[in-house]
């Protein structure tokens, strides 16, 4: 989670990870965040996230995120 947190502060250092839930229905990550962050995830975590994950629920908060890259490590 620390090494997510840390990608996620790099991208919006404006942004509360650890208390926001709503990162996407609250429009506070864009889709060029979402992009980047993919990008991000997919070489720091050696898994690939790919379209059918894009989905609000996996990116609202950094513990659906974690959640998601922990799913994708165990396939």
């Amino acid at each position: 989670m620390d090494e997510l947190m840390q990608i996620l502060e790099e991208l919006r250092p404006d942004v509360d990870f650890e208390n926001e839930t709503s990162l996407i229905d609250n429009s506070i990550l864009d889709s060029f965040d979402i992009v980047a962050l993919v990008g991000e995830l997919n070489d720091a975590f050696d898994i690939e996230i790919k379209p059918n994950n894009l989905i609000p629920e996996n990116f609202n908060s950094a513990k659906a995120m974690m959640a998601m890259i922990e799913q994708l490590q165990d396939e």
